[in-house]
């Protein structure tokens, strides 16, 4: 039987996820020589290649794709071991740490945060605000043990890593000046919209989403101006420098100047999801701040 080491098995699975020797030792805070030293001794523990060249960098082999599929499910185990004999160790105590988007921290977070610390006084939350990629980076490097972001911007469900919980679908709705010919219209779509100068990041997440929400509709916005967050997008509004998109979960933001619109006929929406890794989602620290997020979310 093939010796299989734990610990080599995680460098491979790094380099998988990171690309390159470099990325992989910055990481795991080890040296590229160290890493590729390890790697190539699990070559031969296993007895099959599983790096080759690729011009300056190197890429896995089938393999070594085939290595790490079962791995994953060895992995997986072990975090459900580490989740139960937390859960024997600390009881009630014990701390999580939450990488989650902005708008998510007020809307989400606190509020579940006041659940648990009502409940389970001995429970600490530690939160770090991050966009989605930074988030799953985070997760997948054990920096934090769960992980809020948009389905449309995290791994897909099939991957093998994360087990994924949806939260709500967030509504979108759309921020016009108060004294706008539209806002007060009966029956506002999207579509009537068309002609509008938008408000919204050059890119990432929300550039895309608003994006998406008016190519449904019909129409290309016609960027006017280009901004991340959302005290600065809400004053150009309410200057009358054009109109956005605001998911429902940033409302508390809304300056006296707005008016936000329920769109009626073709509401966009945003798909909230969490994510642990795989297998700890049975820590009994990690359960019951998905559980006050879940509970925090249907009331929404």
């Amino acid at each position: 039987m093939a010796e299989w080491d734990i610990k080599k098995l995680q460098i491979l699975r790094t380099l998988r996820d990171r690309g390159t020797v470099t990325a992989t030792a910055e990481a795991l805070l080890m040296t590229p020589s160290a890493v590729s030293q390890q790697l190539t001794n699990l070559s031969k523990q296993l007895g099959v290649r599983l790096l080759e060249a690729q011009g300056r960098r190197v890429r896995l082999t089938d393999a070594a794709q085939l290595v790490l599929r079962h791995a994953e499910v060895v992995f997986a185990q072990l975090e459900r071991a580490d989740a139960e004999l937390t859960g024997y160790l600390r009881g009630e105590a014990g701390e999580v740490r939450v990488g989650a988007f902005s708008t998510a921290v007020p809307a989400l977070v606190v509020p579940a945060v006041l659940r648990l610390r009502a409940a389970h006084p001995g429970l600490e939350v530690w939160v770090r605000e991050a966009e989605a990629a930074e988030a799953y980076e985070l997760l997948s490097a054990g920096q934090v043990d769960l992980a809020l972001s948009l389905a449309a911007h995290a791994p897909t469900a099939r991957d093998a890593r994360y087990s994924r919980v949806p939260l709500l679908a967030d509504p979108l709705d759309v921020a016009l000046p108060v004294g706008h010919p539209l806002a007060g219209a009966p029956g506002l779509r999207l579509a009537d919209l068309s002609a509008e100068r938008w408000i919204f990041g050059g890119s990432g997440p929300w550039s895309e989403i608003t994006t998406a929400a008016c190519e449904a509709a019909g129409f290309l916005p016609e960027q006017a101006h280009s901004a991340a967050g959302w005290t600065a997008i809400l004053a150009m509004v309410e200057a009358g420098m054009g109109i956005a998109l605001v998911p429902r979960m940033a409302a508390a933001e809304r300056a006296s100047g707005v008016v936000m619109r329920v769109l009626d006929a073709d509401q966009p929406r945003r798909h909230v999801v969490a994510a642990v890794r795989r297998g700890a989602e049975s820590a009994p620290a990690v359960a019951r701040l998905l559980a006050a997020l879940r509970e925090v979310a249907a009331r929404r």
